[in-house]
């Protein structure tokens, strides 16, 4: 299982150490606008947020989202990683970041380690991608990494999501 580290960061499982970051990450507008409310608002619902979220998913799965620190300070950032829906037919790649972490390549770099650990360690087929139609950072990010709009669709009722998808090249 990662962790991975890059130039800039390291990913790395979560924790339950990282409560109070993945409260904080939880309740920033952004992540809440294109996201989700996840209705965390206490160090206690966070703490379950990640026993029955990452935890879990890294015990059933192998593989979950991933907190992501800057290498040099150590500084968590975001969370980054891979998502097994009983919803969709193949694994997703998911990430968030404080504000103060956009604009400057990290989703970007965090996003190519786990798309290259979903291709080369788990040898999956491709991934799925799934973003707020209205976020254009996002979207423009996917498409950098090679996902290819797949269609529009509801995970939530009045809630559209745009659904992307990578294939892997198996040459």
């Amino acid at each position: 299982m990662i962790p991975v580290t890059t130039e800039r960061l390291i990913i790395r499982p979560f924790t339950l150490d990282d409560t109070p970051f993945i409260l904080r990450l939880l309740n920033e507008p952004s992540f809440i606008e294109h996201i989700a409310d996840k209705g965390v608002r206490t160090l206690g619902q966070a703490a379950e947020y990640l026993t029955r979220g990452p935890l879990a998913s890294y015990a059933t799965h192998g593989h979950g989202l991933w907190l992501v620190q800057h290498r040099d300070t150590g500084n968590p950032m975001g969370m980054c990683g891979l998502i097994r829906r009983e919803t969709q037919p193949e694994v997703d790649l998911g990430y968030a970041f404080c504000p103060k972490f956009w604009g400057l390549g990290y989703a970007r770099e965090a996003a190519e380690a786990c798309v290259a650990w979903a291709r080369d360690c788990l040898g999956l087929p491709g991934l799925l991608a799934i973003v707020s139609p209205g976020h254009a950072a996002s979207i423009r990010l996917l498409e950098g990494l090679d996902f290819r709009l797949v269609k529009t669709m509801e995970i939530e009722p009045g809630d559209p999501v745009v659904l992307y998808r990578r294939a892997f090249d198996r040459a």
